[in-house]
């Protein structure tokens, strides 16, 4: 899954008459972007949400054959934040297989089926991966990579699930991209709109959900003006 429906604040003018996952770096949007690399590294489908210029999202993907069904999940009346987003289309994404979650803001060079074949190995309910990157929140994780709480080292707020390992745990800072078993759609909250990361949070103490180290040489949020800049120098 794509997660493409935000507004795209953060990029000022570009997303005044567009949504963010149609703006573009090297000649291609960044949806395309996102859909060719999950194509071409062997995902067999991808689901899109869309609210903001959902109909723009809509028309460019029914226009194009990225060489995979790409299905759109429409959040057009409600903005359902990222744990929403996935509950919503659950429907679209089976439940017989893991799914990949991509932020459509991200460029990264990760070799996602290794990715997902270490996710289902571990046998954790998500994988999620992190870099070791400086930013003001982070997860924490313990010697053998699993989640065991979260930090924002700017207000101070701490959110801990196994407090035994938290205080020496590794802080790493999420990177948009995250693997979930599909029994997590059995453990979603009954409201329509929450975050995928209070979710895991909340599951991490009685599940096993673990860190993905990601040490590859490139990886951008691209949802930041200065560095869809310096991406779009890279793509030049």
């Amino acid at each position: 899954m794509v997660f493409s429906a935000g507004l795209g604040t953060r990029l000022g003018e570009e997303t005044r008459d567009k949504p963010k996952a149609l703006v573009e770096i090297g000649g291609k949007t960044l949806l395309q972007h996102a859909i060719e690399k999950l194509a071409r590294e062997g995902f067999s489908e991808v689901v899109v949400n869309v609210h903001h210029f959902s109909s723009q999202v809509i028309e460019f993907i029914s226009s194009r054959d990225f060489g995979i069904p790409t299905l759109v999940s429409d959040e057009s009346d409600k903005l359902l934040d990222t744990g929403g987003a996935l509950k919503k289309a659950a429907p679209l994404l089976g439940a017989d297989h893991p799914v990949l979650v991509y932020n459509v803001d991200v460029l990264s060079n990760l070799y996602l089926p290794g990715l997902v074949l270490e996710h289902v190995r571990s046998g954790a309910l998500a994988t999620l991966v992190v870099r070791n990157r400086k930013t003001e929140r982070y997860f924490k994780f313990n010697s053998e990579k699993r989640l065991v709480g979260w930090v924002n080292k700017k207000t101070g707020d701490r959110l801990i699930a196994v407090p035994e390992a938290f205080e020496e745990a590794a802080e790493m800072a999420f990177s948009g991209i995250h693997v979930v078993n599909p029994e997590i759609f059995n453990l979603m909250p009954a409201e329509e709109r929450f975050s995928i990361i209070s979710l895991y949070l909340s599951l991490a103490k009685d599940y096993l959900l673990k860190g993905y180290f990601d040490e590859s040489d490139l990886w951008i949020d691209v949802g930041k003006p200065h560095e869809l800049e310096n991406a779009r120098k890279m793509f030049a």
